[in-house]
């Protein structure tokens, strides 16, 4: 069986006198303690670095287990809506911290916003501003719509146009 050696070359400059085994010694010795400061200061970052990551918490749209990770009561609200999409993004300009569930049991699936209970005031004005986008949304019709009066109005007048013409062209002959 052959066992792998992993070699390392190491460079030591030293000036002195005389080189003598034991400031050979020496030198080595204070080669060896920085190594184990800078293991030190790098484990020790490191361990800084996922310290911050743990404290980080996250913002906006979240899983349910992000969201009750972070030990505060919950409230939700029922939509029934299928465009959910906006209302997501009403919730990020609030900065709310949210988890959207769908109940698709019933036929008009519905929507549960779960959401933080000191959140409740943030959360009415952001609910009352998706609200009022969507009845604007209703109010207005759609474009496919107003496309295609628009086509038969231009083709009444254009009918109206030829019958004209027609007239114009009997009477002078």
């Amino acid at each position: 069986m052959q066992e792998e050696v992993n070699e390392k070359t190491i460079a030591l400059s030293v000036r002195a006198a005389k080189m003598t085994g034991t400031v050979l010694k020496a030198a080595m010795r204070k080669f060896l303690a920085e190594q184990e400061k800078a293991k030190q200061k790098h484990s020790a970052k490191t361990a800084q670095k996922q310290a911050e990551k743990k404290a980080e918490v996250p913002k906006g749209k979240q899983t349910m287990k992000q969201l009750m990770g972070q030990n505060t009561q919950l409230t939700n609200i029922e939509v029934t809506d299928g465009n959910i999409k906006s209302f997501e993004r009403i919730a990020r300009k609030y900065q709310i911290d949210f988890n959207l569930k769908k109940d698709a049991s019933l036929s008009p699936p519905k929507y549960i916003v779960f959401f933080k209970a000191k959140d409740v005031d943030v959360m009415t004005s952001a609910f009352k501003e998706y609200s009022a986008k969507q009845l604007k949304k209703t109010a207005k019709p759609s474009l496919r719509k107003r496309l295609s009066k628009a086509i038969q109005q231009s083709r009444k007048q254009h009918r109206q146009k030829q019958r004209r013409k027609q007239r114009e062209q009997g009477q002078s002959l």
